[in-house]
């Protein structure tokens, strides 16, 4: 009789572990999902605020075409690997932030757009919305490692692979222009 409760209660404690390690792993889950939104928010703004910004450059430069094309190209295709995963999205998204390097380097040949009230106004636009989508990647890939680790050690893993948890993929810079350290000349 008394093996009885005791076999009733380890399998209630063995309930009872599953139940929390699978809400856990659900929480992490969603917590990833909800820092992903963030970036896609981020994102949307940045990629609204690309137009504006070539269209001001546009009314200076008549010879920086090519610049100009790469931004909205790479923009487009950005907004095209919406949806498409971390790993084409990071990447596209990176080729959009190199074009944008490109841009603004452009721009130093230019002293009148420099210090037009519009172009700066979407230059200070734009470094907010770089900053903020540097936060939400970070706090994305800080979210992806909790839950990577959650799903791939043990005794959680079994727990994972057993309900169907996968780890997820981190959203890492692709384009070497992004990994460089800026150059800065006071000359």
């Amino acid at each position: 009789m008394v093996w009885l409760f005791v076999v009733i209660a380890i399998v209630v404690i063995l309930i009872l572990i599953f139940a929390g390690t699978y809400n856990s792993l659900v929480r992490l889950r969603n917590r990833v999902k909800n820092a992903w939104a963030q970036i896609d928010v981020q994102l949307k703004r940045r990629h609204d605020l690309i137009p504006n910004l070539v269209e001001t450059v546009k009314g200076y430069t008549t010879h920086e075409r090519e610049t100009l094309e790469a931004v909205t190209n790479a923009r487009n295709l950005a907004q095209k690997a919406i949806g498409t995963g971390v790993g084409a999205q990071s990447k596209a998204e990176g080729e959009l932030s190199s074009a944008l390097s490109r841009l603004l380097a452009v721009v130093e040949n230019y002293p009148d757009l420099k210090a037009n009230q519009n172009f700066l106004a979407l230059q200070e636009e734009l470094t907010s919305t770089e900053n903020k989508i540097s936060f939400s990647r970070q706090f994305y890939n800080d979210s992806v490692l909790n839950y990577n680790n959650k799903t791939q050690m043990f005794p959680s893993n079994i727990i994972a692979s057993v309900t169907g948890f996968k780890a997820d993929e981190f959203f890492e810079v692709e384009a070497a222009a992004e990994r460089e350290a800026p150059k800065v000349s006071f000359s």
